[in-house]
Formats: C-alpha cells, sequence, structure tokens
C-alpha cells in the first residue's frame, strides 16, 4: 500500500476533530452514535439489485502485497494436512488464539471499541486490544475502522466496499485483493477515522506498514516459544518439529479461521439468517456466524442499533464479546458502556 510520510500527515492532523454524525439503521429512524460511528456520504434506501463493483475500484488493479500475505497464509495452514505437524500444544493454542487475538482483538478491540465506541477503556488497555487485532492480518486499525464506517454509512449499496450484492466472493474475500481509491492512501481515508489516526500510536502504524511488523513479530515469538518447548519435551527434533507445528496451528489455522470468521460477517450476514429489525440494508442475524466470530453474527441487530457493545438483543441470541465488555466494565476497566437502544425498535415482519 502507498502511505504518505508521516510527518506531512501529522502537519495536516494536529487537532483533528471526529464528525458529529448519526448512523443510519432503522427505517424511518436513526440513533445518535455520538461522534464516531458513521462516514460522510448520505444513506439511501436499499436497492435489492445486483451491483457493480465499487466505482472506486474501477479500473481494477490487484493489491499485490494482500494478494500475496493471505494466499502464503492459507498455504501455510494447508501443512495442517501432514501429521508431523500436529501437535495437542499447537491445536490448544490455536483455540485459544482465536479467543485471544479474535475476540479481544477484532471483535472487541478493532469493531466495538474503535470502529462504534461502544465503549471506554484506558488507553493502555485499548492499545493492548487494538495490538491483539494486528495479530490476525487484517490491515492496521485506521484503515480497518475506515472501511467499516463506510460499509455501516453505504452498507448494500454502491459505495459499500464490500456487499454480497456484487456476489458472494466479492463480499467475502474478493474487496480486500482489489485497490479501492479511498482506501489505497492514509491520507484517502483519514477523513472516515480523525479521532483514529489523532492518536500517536496508530498514527505511526500506518507508516511502512508498522502494522504488518506486529504480526510478523508475534508469529516469530510464538514458533520461537515453540521451539524452546519441544527442546524440552524431546531435544532438537521435538524443537523443529514443535517450532512448525505452532506455525501452522498456532498462527496459520488461527489466522486463517479469525479471517473467515470476520469475512463471514460481510458475507453471510447479509445473505443468510433472520431478521428482528428492519434497517436500510440486507443485514441478518446468523448463528454460525455468531458462534465462529463471538457474537458478531447477530448483524442485524448491529446494524438496527451500531454502536451498542451488546450485540445479542434477544435471550437465545449469546455474544461471548459482550460478556468479556461487562466483566471488565464490573472490575472497572470498561466504562461508558453502550447498551442497546431504548427507543422503539422497528421490528422485521
Amino acid at each position: 500500500m502507498h502511505r504518505m510520510p508521516l510527518s506531512r500527515f501529522e502537519d495536516k492532523f494536529e487537532t483533528p476533530s471526529a464528525p458529529d454524525l448519526t448512523t443510519p439503521g432503522l427505517t424511518g429512524s436513526k440513533r445518535s452514535v455520538g461522534a464516531v460511528s458513521s462516514a460522510i456520504e448520505p444513506a439511501m434506501q436499499i436497492d435489492s439489485r445486483r451491483l457493480s463493483r465499487p466505482e472506486e475500484t474501477q479500473p481494477l488493479k490487484f493489491l499485490w502485497p494482500y494478494l500475496i500475505g493471505l494466499t502464503s497464509v492459507h498455504l501455510l495452514g494447508l501443512l495442517a494436512f501432514i501429521p508431523w505437524l500436529f501437535t495437542w500444544s499447537g491445536l490448544m493454542l490455536a483455540i485459544l488464539g482465536h479467543l485471544v487475538f479474535g475476540m479481544l482483538g477484532v471483535t472487541i478491540g478493532y469493531h466495538r471499541l474503535l470502529a462504534h465506541r461502544g465503549f471506554s477503556c484506558p488507553k493502555w488497555l485499548e492499545h493492548s486490544l487494538v495490538t491483539l487485532g494486528m495479530c490476525n492480518l487484517q490491515d492496521s486499525p485506521a484503515r480497518w475502522v475506515a472501511i467499516h464506517r463506510l460499509h455501516h454509512r453505504s452498507s448494500d449499496q454502491q459505495a459499500d466496499p464490500h456487499s454480497p450484492l456484487v456476489n458472494f466472493l466479492w463480499s467475502h474475500v474478493g474487496w480486500v485483493f482489489w485497490r479501492h481509491k479511498k482506501f489505497d492512501r492514509t491520507l484517502n481515508y483519514a477523513r472516515y477515522v480523525p479521532d483514529i489516526l489523532c492518536d500517536p500510536y496508530y498514527l505511526r502504524l500506518e507508516r511502512r506498514g508498522g502494522w504488518l511488523f506486529i504480526y510478523l513479530t508475534h508469529s516469530i515469538v510464538i514458533v520461537t516459544v515453540g521451539a524452546v518447548v519441544g527442546y524440552f519435551v524431546g531435544g532438537t527434533g521435538e524443537a523443529i518439529r514443535y517450532a512448525a507445528s505452532w506455525a501452522v496451528w498456532a498462527v496459520g489455522i488461527r489466522t486463517i479461521f479469525v479471517l473467515h470468521g470476520t469475512w463471514s460477517v460481510n458475507s453471510l450476514g447479509h445473505l443468510f439468517g433472520y431478521r428482528n429489525y428492519e434497517t436500510r440494508d440486507k443485514s441478518t442475524n446468523n448463528w454460525l456466524v455468531a458462534f465462529i466470530a463471538h457474537g458478531e453474527g447477530w448483524h442485524n441487530n448491529h446494524h438496527a442499533d451500531p454502536q451498542s457493545a451488546a450485540h445479542g438483543h434477544r435471550w437465545w441470541e449469546f455474544d461471548l464479546s459482550w460478556w468479556v465488555i461487562r466483566a471488565l466494565e464490573a472490575v472497572g476497566l470498561a466504562s461508558k458502556v453502550v447498551r442497546p437502544g431504548k427507543v422503539s425498535l422497528v421490528k422485521a415482519s
């Protein structure tokens, strides 16, 4: 990705202020989500016809770093079919990593905290959660949030970066690999995330792929620890096997699973499931996506009430991420937690 020099960008963002906007939600209703939950373009009623790709992606141009990086991690995951590379510790770390890096990092850190400001927490905790999010190969925090906010503002409209009304593959992963003019430079998407880029930590991550450095560093740490554990288990041979096993399972398989969990919200979460609310898009509640993405699958609820830190609105809609946020609130590490709106919501028929 092309990024403008940090010093030039800082000159343009010395005292940013977030736009005071509302996020489109229910048909005939808007709920204020404070300063940061939406982008700039006006919302429109959903058109159920097939969409062409966003005009900002024309002419189509591959983002080779994204294509190479994501293809490489999927090829790494294929090594899981080699029996020699299986260890129970690798499998358990993959499951644990899905919770730690996936739920705490992406679902809570990137999404509910940064993108929608569904709660507040100490800056050290915010940075820690977001750093965990970077360990999932899902882009810098600012770019991820910018794309997500535009999705909410233009959901299932022509400007939506990843609507399944283009096609399923596009909404799931295809959009990641193509240049989008609004997101190819930090300066282009800064208008969507001034509240993020005013933080020096997030601003530095925009420089020379700082977020990717964090991903690679965390991978090296995991593989190195695996080698040490393997050495104490059975010497040099086991050190090599454990290092390779943890690379495949604790890094590769876990990263793949988190990626597809997030992407499934964009694709399956707008195609299959039921709707509690009549929103201006095709969002649905999908129990499978909710399971693999820690509550993110209650996507129709989320689009109806975007800033709410709770995505499950009915008693059976279990949202693990919400319970973690509630636990943080109980011990004093989360405040200003946004509950589902008390406004009268329009139920879908």
